[in-house]
């Protein structure tokens, strides 16, 4: 199923294109509302104790992290927004942060260079960078370094999916089992078909970019993980999901009721399928 997806690279651009226009699964009045809800939702996070804003993680390229609920010693989720990598940022990615302050969980938002000033090498190198400054700073932000656990929804799904994927530790001065686990939802693990498909029209990916950072070619060491994904996806997305999990031998948790862009949204809500079972993985 795996090596299917790589076949996927040579299917017509107009089923691609459809089978990869997450746009399609909502009405142009709900994506506008649930993007802003996003923001909304995530400005309560900025009254929470323990808020470090905008560290510089990156020196390179002087993006920033948002960071919430430090200082309480314990675990910490990394989460990094979608966008087909091109859109949104970390002032739409903290709703989750009350949430899990009030279990002792920081949570660390950073944003990146998006495209097309950035290609998708350097975008992955930045997140790599912002979990290592958090691994590295672990004492003075008051975190369990043995408990990051990465997430992302969409284009940060397949980011926090590159996280999990070894080979790219040592390079920052990490252990090859830094990330505790990570929780891709909705996301992209197989590029072949993306560099394919309208994608490529802002994202430029070269052929050895499909190679090194398509996470479903790389998964022997990969990080513990849960892969999630909404209902109400369109086909590729589905398949993506389905072919990552099952390459891990992992559990693919499918959220009823949520499309594509509201299904991260549960992460609001303590008592939500998707919330529990990304506390399951953080309190382990």
């Amino acid at each position: 199923m795996r090596d299917a997806m790589k076949d996927e690279g040579g299917w017509p651009r107009r089923r691609l294109d459809a089978d990869y226009t997450a746009r399609d699964c909502v009405s142009a009045d709900d994506f506008a509302r649930i993007i802003t809800d996003y923001a909304t939702l995530s400005l309560p996070a900025r009254d929470l104790p323990g808020r470090r804003p905008g560290i510089a993680y990156d020196p390179v390229s002087d993006e920033r992290m948002d960071v919430f609920g430090a200082g309480q010693g314990g675990a910490a989720f990394l989460f990094i927004h979608g966008g087909y990598w091109r859109a949104l940022s970390r002032g739409h990615s903290a709703f989750m942060a009350p949430m899990l302050a009030a279990r002792g969980i920081a949570t660390a938002v950073p944003d990146y260079t998006l495209a097309p000033a950035a290609g998708l090498t350097e975008i992955t190198r930045q997140m790599r960078t912002a979990f290592a400054h958090l691994w590295h700073n672990a004492g003075d932000l008051g975190i369990d370094r043995r408990r990051i656990v990465v997430g992302g929804s969409s284009a940060g799904g397949h980011l926090a999916a590159a996280l999990a994927m070894p080979g790219w530790q040592a390079e920052f001065g990490l252990p090859h089992d830094a990330v505790h686990a990570a929780m891709p939802v909705s996301g992209l693990f197989e590029l072949a078909p993306i560099a394919a498909s309208h994608v490529q029209d802002w994202m430029s990916l070269t052929p050895e970019e499909v190679q090194r950072l398509s996470p479903a070619r790389h998964i022997p060491g990969t990080a513990p993980s849960l892969v999630a994904l909404a209902e109400g996806e369109t086909a590729g997305f589905t398949r993506q999901s389905a072919a990552y999990a099952a390459a891990l031998d992992a559990e693919c948790l499918t959220i009823p009721g949520r499309n594509h862009f509201d299904v991260i949204l549960d992460l609001a809500d303590a008592e939500s399928g998707l919330s529990r079972r990304l506390l399951g993985l953080l309190e382990r």
